[in-house]
C-alpha cells in the first residue's frame, strides 16, 4: 500500500492506521515502514518532504489514511539562565550542523555525549530523556502546507525540569 499525498491539516477524518516515526524517519520520503497496527506501507512522497506529528497521508485513490505520530526518542534538552546563553548554544550547535528543535526557553537535539559535554562546559543545563523531537526543517525546506510550527505532542513535552 503506497501513501503518496499529504492531506490538509484541517481535513476532518479518521485515520485507518497510525505510523510512529522518529525525527530522522519523518524525513524519508521513499521508504517502507510498518504501521503501529503491523500493516506494511510504503511512502512515496515528493523528495524533501518532512512529516510532522499529526500529519495525514493518503493513498493515490484516497481509500486509506495514515496519521503520522512523533515517536519518542532519546534526546538532550538544553536550558539556560538567560536567553543569550541559549542563543550562544544554538549558534555553536548550528556551526556543527546539528538537527535542532528550537523553542522559547529550550533547545532539543539527539543524544550525543560530545555535544552534551560541550554544552555543560558552556554552563548550560542539560537533561536527557526520551521525548518527541521535531528539529527545524531548515531555511530552504518548505513545510508543504503542513502544520504551523506549534506542538502539542504530549503533556511531558513542555514540562521539563
Amino acid at each position: 500500500m503506497a501513501f503518496t499525498q499529504r492531506l490538509p491539516a484541517s481535513t476532518p477524518t479518521v485515520a485507518h492506521f497510525t505510523l510512529s516515526l522518529t525525527a530522522e524517519e519523518r524525513t524519508r520520503s521513499h521508504h517502507h515502514f510498518h504501521t503501529d497496527e503491523g500493516q506494511g506501507i510504503h511512502l512515496q512522497l515528493p523528495r524533501g518532504t518532512v512529516l510532522y506529528h499529526g500529519d495525514l497521508l493518503t493513498t493515490e485513490a484516497g481509500e486509506r489514511i495514515v496519521r503520522i505520530l512523533a515517536k519518542p526518542e532519546p534526546v538532550i534538552t538544553v536550558t539556560a539562565h538567560t536567553p543569550l546563553e541559549l542563543l550562544r548554544a544554538a549558534y555553536h550547535l548550528g556551526n556543527r550542523h546539528v538537527p535542532l528543535e528550537v523553542r522559547e526557553g529550550y533547545l532539543r537535539l539527539s543524544t550525543d555525549p560530545v555535544l552534551k559535554s560541550m554544552l555543560i562546559k558552556m554552563g548550560l543545563q542539560v537533561t536527557e530523556a526520551t521525548l518527541t523531537f521535531q528539529p527545524e526543517a531548515g531555511a530552504y525546506q518548505e513545510r508543504s502546507g503542513s502544520q504551523p510550527h506549534s506542538h502539542s505532542h504530549d503533556s511531558a513535552h513542555h514540562h521539563l525540569s
